[in-house]
């Protein structure tokens, strides 16, 4: 079997290589560049040290390596997709798309088509039921990234493979360790994939600039303070704002008129919702439930975290409307909606929150 294995340099992807070779595969390792990179080559993530690190992996092995860059895709695809969701005061998920457009989009159509699986260090799993294969949540529920992949079609879920989707964290540092391997002790990335270093309101503030206006109090209408534009901020948050006496939290906006909407406390009513209405629900594999009128039990994630709520699932009209058995906090237009069955076990797929 053929095989092509997504290398970044992090811990994760390099033992992927590791767990291949071990199962006696000869995987041929791809590093792409997929870093943010404009006309005036504004920014460029990748670094070299993830690509010596990658280098040192391939000839540790003996894989066949290959530096492909996919700049241009990523800001038609990826940036450009972000600014606009910002710019329409909703909350983007780059990630989600990187993974669907990107590494399993633009990747398999230059490169992946010439192999027979594609694997990455992505924590999760897939599974095969009657002959379909299903994306399914990763041994590790804290670094589960199922809910970064919940826009994947069925062609990718077929060919792709989740070495590390079987082990805990620890397990996979531990084995980086075993076998000397440089990215053994090197922190996880964080925050959005094209940012790299640059801060994410530095990278809004260049492509959209300032806008300042009135931060209101929901309850009593009044004035607590000013901010650079409604695009700097989302639903749900409570860092940032600059507001004393807090802890604030954003509960809604106004576009057309720049005013972001806050709520004093830890727990006021006006964060919470238990409804999550959905369009263009995509589904993965198939659609499992076929027709139905009344509603059916799941699991869903509503942002990343290793919780799942439990709730239910029914159709209005073109899109989808997720009910949950508790409160929601922050529920933000333009995110996704990741639905897993009812054990939170299988993920059906993803709609974006309206």
């Amino acid at each position: 079997m053929e095989i092509a294995a997504l290398v970044s340099g992090g811990v994760d992807s390099s033992v992927v290589v590791h767990l291949l070779k071990e199962a006696g595969y000869e995987p041929a390792i791809f590093y792409v560049r997929i870093g943010m990179e404009d006309k005036d080559g504004y920014m460029d993530c990748p670094s070299e040290e993830d690509i010596e690190i990658t280098a040192f992996i391939a000839k540790k092995y003996g894989c066949r390596m290959e530096v492909v860059s996919l700049h241009e895709e990523y800001w038609e695809k990826v940036v450009s997709y972000t600014i606009d969701s910002v710019k329409r005061g909703l909350t983007p998920n780059p990630d989600m798309m990187c993974n669907r457009y990107i590494k399993f989009g633009c990747f398999e159509d230059k490169w992946g088509k010439d192999f027979d699986k594609t694997a990455t260090g992505h924590y999760a799993t897939t599974t095969a039921i009657d002959g379909k294969w299903w994306l399914s949540t990763a041994k590790d529920p804290v670094k589960d990234q199922t809910d970064f992949l919940g826009q994947i079609t069925n062609l990718q879920i077929s060919k792709l493979m989740f070495p590390i989707g079987h082990l805990m964290k620890s397990e996979v540092r531990a084995i980086a360790e075993e076998q000397g391997l440089p990215s053994a002790k090197r922190k996880d990335s964080q925050g959005i994939c094209f940012l790299g270093k640059i801060n994410y309101n530095d990278f809004i503030e260049r492509y959209l600039g300032r806008r300042p206006g009135k931060i209101i109090e929901l309850e009593t209408g009044k004035t607590v303070g000013r901010h650079n534009g409604y695009w700097f901020h989302t639903i749900g948050q409570r860092k940032g704002l600059g507001l004393s006496g807090g802890p604030w939290f954003v509960i809604r906006k106004d576009i057309e008129e720049n005013i972001i909407y806050v709520s004093n406390g830890y727990d006021p009513e006006t964060q919470y919702g238990k409804t999550v209405n959905l369009q263009g629900f995509h589904f993965i594999t198939e659609d499992p439930w076929g027709c139905f009128d009344d509603e059916r039990e799941i699991t869903f994630k509503v942002r990343h975290t290793p919780e799942f709520t439990h709730g239910y699932i029914r159709r209005t009209g073109d899109g989808y409307s997720v009910s949950s058995d508790k409160k929601i906090q922050g529920i933000a237009p333009g995110q996704f909606t990741v639905v897993y069955d009812g054990e939170s076990r299988l993920c059906y797929g993803s709609g974006m929150i309206i």
